[in-house]
């Protein structure tokens, strides 16, 4: 019988072995990095050739690269998917309640629920983690290098008032999610992680409440409590709606969507500007510096109303002329402030009982005023409130409401965003501005969650909040460029 002996190699050898062999490669590496150096110097040695495969080589043996990829090349010439960006807003508006050209899609609607699928799957199809929170805010990240670092955010809305555009929110959310497949065609890594947001309900079309997904993200504590009351024009509660929509977590302890300051690093918000100023200037982008505060008041009059024919002038108590007396008083207010910043809308006004021959028992008004400059807003409503109050004893009728619904603080940008946001434009050749937003977005509330900013895009003649809202394929793609761009930097920095 032949004995067969296998002798194990003892560990210490094994180590040894492995130790000279990694000897071996660091003295091939310093050999090979000295040629490089000695390869680098101009004017003695020579000029380096840029396919010098001395760095080939270095790179292959050691496995690192020698220097950090030159990101600033390959994002200074970045490539949108325009045409697949069209399609992509032109499918999410047949998501509607109207019918073409108009959308129509409000919270917790089914076509909303589908709109919100709609973007789940992109996000999904671009490789990001998703996610929702109680109230239906979706959020889909693309992890950094350094996903412990606050990750840097972008997103805005797709819900849409009845009869309005196709652009107002979507480009903003659809326009970031190809942000991201950008910079991933460009190779660009990020250091911090990038998300992209898309907010419920923007507009205040079914609730009344505007910006209820962000508020709820700024830890408005009011509005988390008003919400386990709050029912809609059909006596849906809130949580019922949301519960609906497949979020019933919406019924328990809102707080839970709240976020810490500090959670973003930053946060950017690509928009239509809903205005006429970049278009009728020729510029491409908006750079946005502050938005404007908004305040909302509900205010009802109340009369004896009567019989339109029996009842005569003097004797009358007519609560619509109260309100008609109360707009043009609206108005005036605005514009004795002397800022073109100070504007002013009575965008509400019903009568009751809404008869031709029957004179107005009550009236209710809803008024919306905004500035940048918050005091100078502040006043308009106090001028507004007095002469309510003139006109109902003026008039002998009761003001039986002023209710100033909301009273929001102007935001304004981080001056690290707009440099970074004008450093993009330079960059990619584009023509740029600085401006205000007189309209209010989510970004005014993530401004309380992080340092913040926004990207304008022209549109065809201001025109938003109806069906001729249009913004141009290369003014999109455009945004979109200045969009990834400014993420790439915030993202490194």
């Amino acid at each position: 019988m032949i004995k067969v002996v296998i002798q194990s190699v003892p560990r210490t050898s094994q180590k040894k072995k492995k130790k000279k062999v990694m000897d071996l490669r660091f003295f091939v590496f310093v050999f090979i990095f000295s040629v490089y150096f000695i390869c680098d110097f101009p004017g003695i040695y020579g000029e380096r050739n840029d396919e010098d495969m001395t760095i080939k080589t270095m790179e292959e043996f050691s496995g690192y690269p020698i220097h950090e990829p030159d990101y600033a090349n390959s994002l200074s010439s970045l490539s949108v998917n325009s045409d697949t960006l069209q399609k992509q807003i032109d499918e999410l508006a047949t998501f509607s309640d109207s019918p073409a050209p108009s959308v129509t899609r409000i919270l917790y609607s089914e076509k909303d629920v589908l709109a919100r699928r709609y973007i789940k799957d992109l996000m999904k199809l671009s490789g990001l983690s998703v996610r929702e929170d109680a109230v239906g805010n979706i959020f889909g990240r693309w992890n950094g290098d350094e996903p412990e670092l606050a990750p840097v955010s972008t997103g805005s809305h797709v819900d849409a008032i009845p009869y309005s555009g196709k652009y107002d929110g979507v480009v903003g959310v659809l326009g970031a999610i190809e942000a991201i497949n950008v910079l991933k065609r460009s190779g660009f890594k990020p250091k911090r992680s990038l998300e992209v947001i898309m907010f419920t309900s923007e507009e205040p079309t079914r609730f009344g409440i505007s910006c209820l997904g962000s508020r709820l993200l700024a830890g408005i504590v009011q509005l988390a409590e008003q919400l386990k009351s709050t029912k809609d024009s059909h006596n849906v509660s809130f949580s019922d709606a949301a519960k609906s929509a497949g979020y019933a977590n919406a019924k328990g302890d809102l707080s839970e969507v709240f976020l810490k300051k500090g959670t973003y690093s930053a946060f950017v918000e690509l928009h239509i500007e809903q205005g006429p100023i970049l278009e009728k200037e020729g510029v491409s982008i908006g750079v946005v510096t502050a938005i404007a505060a908004p305040a909302s008041i509900k205010v009802t009059f109340e009369g004896n109303g009567g019989h339109a024919g029996a009842a005569l002038m003097p004797e009358r108590n007519d609560a619509g002329l109260a309100a008609a007396e109360l707009a043009l008083a609206v108005e005036k207010h605005v514009l004795d402030s002397g800022s073109v910043d100070t504007v002013g809308t009575v965008g509400i006004l019903t009568l009751h009982p809404g008869a031709i021959n029957s004179i107005p028992s009550m009236a209710h008004l809803e008024i919306d005023t905004r500035d940048i400059d918050e005091s100078r807003r502040n006043l308009v409503i106090e001028k507004i409130h007095q002469s309510a109050l003139d006109i109902a004893k003026k008039r002998k009728v009761i003001l039986s409401e002023f209710d100033i619904v909301n009273q929001d603080p102007p935001a304004p940008s981080d001056e690290s965003i707009t440099k970074a946001t004008e450093s993009a434009c330079q960059e990619l050749n584009l023509t740029h501005k600085k401006m205000i937003s007189r309209a209010y977005h989510d970004s005014l509330f993530m401004a309380r969650v992080s340092p913040m900013g926004m990207i304008f895009i022209p549109c065809y003649k201001g025109y938003s909040h109806k069906p001729e809202e249009f913004s141009s394929v290369d003014d999109i793609a455009n945004g979109v460029k200045v969009l990834a761009l400014t993420l790439a930097k915030l993202s490194l920095s």
